[in-house]
């Protein structure tokens, strides 16, 4: 993981070509383009047991609900290897709290199938007009990268009301396609490779590995508290090296 961790720097390096010197001696403060480091996880540590999550440092999980308590996320190695159980009725969702308008998640990660996914999803969970305080994804497949707005797309409550009862109109489809950006990407499977998401205003830019995969602008991303992350694996996903920065 410790290897991991230069070229993980690298890519801010190449983004905005400069460190800050309290960035490399360890202080919160980084690069000028990312603002303020909130949260870092780096995942060195062991769990008591083997029978239930025990992801830690205020990391909670959905397999008590979702899995009948069964255990989903494990940390080996320095590791988080993700992956649903056979009784789990949803996708497994590690979540932790964060907070801003605009900023940027850092994190490694390694998918071993072509069907795996890793979703970031952006939450607040006070906002009354969304499902479940859904308000972006990005979700990272082996051959495409997909950003939605889901505040003002599915699940806004009218619309995914609408849905459920097959009664969309024909301008809320016209809208739905306007909410999902999907962009060819190909990644190399059982390798790790860094994603790097930065929201600023409308506009969220997906990185992968130091490389702009594509943007996008919609209305719901300039939501006004991003608070809450959740990695969502419907499959098998391992993560390491979460950062979390706050621009405003």
């Amino acid at each position: 993981m410790t290897t991991r961790l230069m070229p993980f720097l690298l890519v801010f390096v190449l983004f905005f070509g400069w460190l800050s010197s309290s960035a490399q001696s360890g202080s919160k403060k980084t690069t000028k383009g990312y603002g303020t480091l909130i949260f870092s996880d780096a995942f060195e540590r062991s769990e008591s047991q083997e029978l239930k999550d025990e992801l830690g440092n205020n990391w909670t999980t959905s397999s008590d609900k979702t899995a009948k308590g069964h255990k989903q996320v494990d940390i080996r190695n320095g590791h988080v290897h993700i992956y649903i159980h056979e009784e789990a009725n949803h996708a497994v969702s590690v979540r932790h709290e964060m907070g801003f308008k605009d900023g940027a998640i850092g994190i490694d990660f390694k998918l071993d199938h072509k069907d795996d996914v890793l979703v970031l999803n952006i939450a607040d969970p006070s906002c009354k007009s969304v499902h479940a305080g859904h308000i972006i994804n990005v979700k990272i497949k082996a051959n495409t990268v997909e950003i939605y707005d889901l505040k003002t797309g599915i699940f806004n409550l009218d619309i995914k009301r609408a849905r459920k009862e097959k009664s969309l109109t024909e301008s809320q489809k016209a809208l739905l396609k306007t909410k999902v950006k999907r962009i060819p990407n190909t990644l190399k499977l059982n390798d790790w490779h860094t994603a790097f998401v930065k929201i600023e205003g409308d506009t969220l830019w997906v990185y992968i590995d130091a490389i702009e995969i594509g943007r996008f602008s919609s209305d719901g991303i300039n939501h006004h508290a991003k608070d809450l992350l959740r990695i969502l694996v419907p499959r098998k996903v391992t993560v390491d090296n979460l950062n979390v920065w706050k621009n405003k």
